[in-house]
């Protein structure tokens, strides 16, 4: 039976909008447009500016905003934000206990995607809120009138049931993988794109902001080409080079692993091997460590905002948290974290900002990795990643160590040798990839690159199953279809 919590959103169920499970089975093509399409709307919405706001009145979260798959100013200024807080938080709610679900019922996981999806218009409404209270589309000095903030709010609960729809959409099995997934990489590849091919004019410089534009620029007057190397916060050469690497050394990682020997005790000289991947808890700890910068830095603006954006030295827990100034010509002002701790959360982004502040960068790199453990740890616990755990799963299903005895404290004890170092060198590696690339300038940020990559992977995947499955169908009981 479902726990009394979720019991709750049974009459709620009814009320909720949503996506019926296809009642045929979806061809290959199909599948492939509606995933498509809702690529199409996703970036579509990215375009749009929210009504009644200044794009260049908005503080800019930097490369925090690629987990949230945002886009500031626009419609999908929330992005998935209010969907991954909410299913994170009663995730870790059910993983540890807090609340009673058994995911093998179909009537709790239909109980449990209820909540979610109730979960994700309240935390909707509630993050709208909090961004115009806080004052996060005020210009310095001003105020919103009343009827616009309505018309914002508005803007934002509509995008965000209609980001809800189309991942449930996708979900469904309408199409392929997940809108989460999808959007983040979609964010990223139009990230990239803009970075290599923007012909938008450069802050601070003649040429464009696009890479590739720029380097034909310069080749077309006989610069040499060194003046792109660096490029402060706009796409380098450098940048470029970087962000090549850094797919190469991800897609590396995610293959590094450590092959136990199995074998199963009904089925003698049958043998298998468990593999234990260096990303063991993949890209989860980075994540994580980057939606609490997010957090921190959303949070202290608006305790900024709310005080009456005072000068460092009038608040001292101001101070502690986070203070920001108002930088740029009138009009075009960014609002940018100039002390407390969301200054050594927010990544210097470019060599030559690290080159200005390497105390800065060095205190952010040590943070994030910090993080990047302590989730890593914890999430291999609430995951259900644990030896203990692992180690149950794999004596349930018959399956021993050789040379040791069939018991789930013998499994245990070899496991435990390997997973809590693993996912402490893991979380480490992610923070490293993650922060060092953003030192450099990457395309896209590295926690994008990070994203991007294993999303990539997950698709081609999705992808090559199920044209196997369409092209011949007697795969498809192998695939579970």
């Amino acid at each position: 039976m479902a726990g009394r919590f979720l019991s709750l959103f049974k009459s709620i169920a009814r009320i909720v909008p949503e996506i019926k499970v296809p009642e045929r089975k979806v061809r290959f093509n199909e599948k492939l447009f509606w995933t498509a399409l809702v690529l199409i709307i996703y970036l579509i919405m990215t375009e749009i500016p929210l009504y009644g706001i200044k794009t260049t009145q908005l503080g800019e979260l930097a490369a925090l905003r690629i987990i949230f798959a945002s886009s500031r100013g626009t419609l999908m200024e929330l992005g998935i934000g209010p969907i991954v807080t909410a299913g994170l938080i009663l995730q870790l709610l059910v993983g540890s206990s807090m609340i009673d679900c058994d995911m093998s019922r179909p009537e709790d996981r239909s109980l449990f995607t209820t909540a979610s999806k109730v979960f994700s218009i309240v935390l909707t409404g509630v993050q709208a809120s909090a961004y115009i209270i806080g004052g996060m589309y005020n210009a310095p000095g001003e105020s919103l009138p009343g009827t616009i903030s309505i018309i914002i709010f508005l803007q934002l609960l509509a995008a965000g049931l209609i980001v809800l729809m189309l991942d449930e959409l996708v979900q469904k099995g309408w199409g392929f993988g997940s809108g989460i997934s999808l959007f983040i990489m979609g964010g990223v590849a139009q990230g990239i794109f803009w970075q290599c091919f923007s012909p938008t004019i450069a802050i601070g410089e003649p040429r464009s902001y696009g890479i590739f534009i720029a380097l034909a620029q310069v080749l077309s007057v006989g610069e040499p080409v060194t003046v792109l190397l660096l490029r402060g916060q706009n796409p380098s050469i450098l940048g470029l080079m970087v962000t090549v690497a850094a797919f190469l050394i991800i897609m590396y990682m995610e293959g590094v692993k450590l092959e136990l020997p199995l074998s199963y005790a009904g089925y003698k000289g049958f043998r298998s091997r468990y593999p234990i991947k260096l990303l063991y808890v993949s890209n989860l700890p980075v994540i994580f460590a980057s939606a609490l910068f997010a957090n921190v830095y959303f949070f202290s603006q608006i305790f900024w905002n709310m005080s009456g954006q005072p000068p460092p030295g009038t608040n001292f827990w101001l101070d502690l948290m986070g203070q920001f100034e108002w930088i740029g010509e009138v009009g075009q002002e960014s609002l940018t974290p100039v002390g407390g701790l969301v200054y050594y959360v927010i990544s210097p982004r470019s060599f030559t900002g690290v080159m200005g502040d390497p105390f800065k960068a060095l205190v952010y790199l040590g943070i994030l990795v910090a993080f990047c453990v302590v989730f890593s740890l914890t999430w291999l616990e609430v995951g259900g990643l644990d030896p203990s755990t692992v180690a149950k799963q794999l004596v349930g299903a018959g399956m021993q160590i050789p040379g040791y005895r069939r018991s789930g404290r013998a499994v245990e004890s070899i496991l435990k040798r390997y997973i809590p170092t693993v996912t402490i060198l893991g979380g480490i590696v992610v923070a490293l990839i993650a922060g060092v690339s953003d030192f450099f300038g990457v395309f896209g940020s590295g926690m994008g690159i990070l994203l991007s990559v294993g999303i990539i992977y997950q698709y081609y995947e999705i992808l090559m199953r199920e044209r196997a499955a369409e092209m011949y169908p007697a795969f498809r009981k192998v695939f579970g279809g």
